[in-house]
């Protein structure tokens, strides 16, 4: 299963789902192993791990974060080797200026958008699917 490459039926054919969660970034040099959190993502940079997680988990773990966001998946297989997908949401989304933090998964794309714009995204996601 390799997933959709074809661009124009990644446009017309992904379902924008909207999750309710708010989600912040945060990163930490931490060891997290045992802490109460469950990352929708975690990345590790040189200078420490990146973590996506929700703002109450956050909260609850005194960890400073930034960007509180709600998650858009993208619901269509996507492939890893698909072409100017992300980048189509993403300058789509920078007309309306909605600021976009993509995340591939080897299934779907997932987005994050402004808390205060989700809503926003969302429409002008689903105007790109014409439907």
């Amino acid at each position: 299963m390799t997933g959709e490459t074809d661009l124009e039926k990644l446009l017309s054919e992904m379902k924008p789902e909207l999750h309710w969660d708010t989600y912040v970034f945060v990163t930490t040099t931490r060891d997290i192993a045992h802490l109460k959190i469950r990352p929708r993502m975690q990345f590790r940079e040189t200078e420490g791990l990146t973590l996506v997680i929700t703002r109450a988990e956050a909260e609850a773990n005194s960890f400073a974060y930034t960007f509180p966001s709600r998650m858009i998946t993208l619901d269509i297989h996507s492939s890893l080797e698909a072409v100017g997908f992300l980048a189509k949401i993403a300058t789509r989304l920078a007309e309306i200026d909605i600021p976009v933090n993509a995340v591939a998964g080897f299934y779907h794309d997932h987005i994050f958008v402004a808390e205060d714009r989700a809503e926003d995204a969302l429409a002008a996601l689903e105007a790109m699917t014409g439907g």
